[in-house]
């Protein structure tokens, strides 16, 4: 529903409707595969170390004889001793896991059968013979068995949407929204004069049997009221709208600027309040070609780097992110025993000390090696070694062939690193190291500390 365009012809830019048409299938974009990890930390690491794991040894290799024994290494000082922390670190903090995911995959059960062949980890869903499961979406299960609990449904509805229902009902993984409320408004934007057309069911005065996206193609607004008012509940009503190329007029999500694709993109009826206000923007849009192509502009310019971000994590399927997710919990339980806790991670010469650090690209299992030296533990050195280290070895993103060919870009472009382990909400917009100085302490308390990017 919306209202109809006049008949003012409006530049189009089709190029990026293939990053909505194959991106934003944006049943997943509304952080479906958001897993509530970090406010139950404790409830994981006790699944995690249930988990059995095929019996190989663990071991650390030898150190070069010409370092120290002391708990972080000490190299003599000479011209190539950055050079040779690094090289003794990669080989002194080399792990080699009980569990090789190839071999023995991620296995969820409760789900149809599916081979993830594409993901970056070992990842199957279904049952195999012989394997108890890492996690399943049934409940009851034994203690060896994470239960996972996913859902695109507002807790409004759902009572077991609810976090706090879902953890008393035994969920240890959440793939779900949050709380809120509904908020009318079509009978007031009416009575103010804005000219409904509805397909729905709701207030409908159209034949409903039209396709979606084709019938919003000749309207300059298109309504995207969500039935629930939630953070981050945000579905296709709002993308099929950018879909479309009209304006959403929103009522739902209170952060719904986090998803829009440019400034002054998306108008948001926050309270009923709002709604004289929104109706007025609406007119005035209308009837001034300039304005509205200005609020419509990514279409030209091409969306910002945030909503790249966000749109980009659903080239990454969910049930993918959830064998992600698993397999790093079980690699960090496995780092907790002491063989691994004698890593040195760093290493001390005569001007100063090399950091071993970890990197991922999000959607990724794999990490790779980065090394900072302590005179140059800086923000701006972090992202400097990260774009260097995915550059040396022809890195490619793992959106590259989702984007059209006008977004894709030559050269990797960093949005955001942060810690392993943050929800996709603090990943994107809330987590930052405000200084150097935090960095520097980051790294100091979390010995090979692991990262992972985002690329725009």
């Amino acid at each position: 529903m919306g209202t109809q365009q006049p008949s003012t012809p409006r530049k189009r830019w089709p190029n990026l409707m293939p990053l909505f048409v194959g991106l934003v299938v944006v049943a997943e974009i509304a952080f479906l595969g958001r897993l509530d990890v970090v406010k139950n930390v404790a409830t994981v690491h006790h699944w995690a170390s249930t988990f059995h794991f095929p019996s190989t040894s663990v071991a650390l290799e030898d150190s070069f004889a010409s370092v120290s024994s002391s708990s972080h290494g000490a190299v003599e000082d000479d011209g190539g001793e950055y050079s040779r922390c690094e090289d003794w670190l990669e080989r002194e903090d080399a792990i080699r896991y009980s569990r090789d995911f190839t071999t023995y995959p991620i296995i969820v059960s409760g789900a149809e059968n599916q081979d993830w062949s594409t993901c970056s980890v070992g990842c199957k869903f279904g049952s195999v013979a012989k394997r108890v499961p890492d996690a399943t979406f049934n409940l009851p299960q034994q203690p060896s068995t994470a239960v996972v609990h996913r859902s695109m449904e507002s807790s409004k509805y759902y009572i077991e949407n609810n976090i706090n229902v879902a953890r008393r009902r035994g969920y240890n993984i959440l793939m779900t929204t949050s709380l809120s409320s509904d908020v009318p408004a079509l009978e007031m934007l009416e009575k103010l004069g804005i000219k409904i057309d509805s397909y729905g069911v709701c207030h409908q005065n159209r034949d409903g049997k039209v396709d979606k996206v084709e019938a919003l193609k000749h309207y300059k607004f298109s309504f995207a009221f969500e039935n629930s008012n939630e953070e981050d509940y945000v579905t296709e009503k709002f993308f099929q709208s950018l879909v479309a190329g009209a304006i959403p007029v929103v009522v739902g999500a209170p952060n719904i600027q986090d998803f829009a694709p440019s400034p002054g993109s998306v108008l948001h009826i926050k309270e009923l309040d709002d709604v004289e206000s929104v109706a007025k923007t609406m007119k005035f849009l209308a009837t001034n070609p300039d304005a509205y192509n200005k609020s419509v502009s990514w279409k030209y310019d091409g969306p910002s780097d945030a909503f790249k971000a966000l749109v980009d994590m659903a080239a990454v399927h969910s049930s993918c992110r959830l064998c992600i997710f698993l397999a790093t919990k079980i690699r960090e339980k496995e780092e907790m025993a002491l063989q691994f806790q004698k890593r040195p991670c760093k290493c001390t010469t005569g001007s100063g000390t090399v950091y071993h650090l970890y990197v991922r690209e999000r959607g990724r299992f794999h990490m790779e090696s980065i090394f900072l030296r302590s005179g140059r533990l800086t923000l701006r050195e972090l992202e400097s070694a990260v774009l260097s280290k995915f550059q040396s070895v022809n890195h490619t993103p793992l959106w590259k062939k989702e984007r059209p060919e006008s977004l894709r870009g030559d050269n990797l472009k960093i949005y955001r690193i942060y810690p392993v382990g943050l929800t996709q909400r603090q990943a994107l917009y809330s987590f930052r190291f405000d200084t150097d100085a935090d960095l520097g302490k980051h790294v100091e308390s979390n010995p090979c500390a692991k990262f992972e990017v985002i690329f725009v």
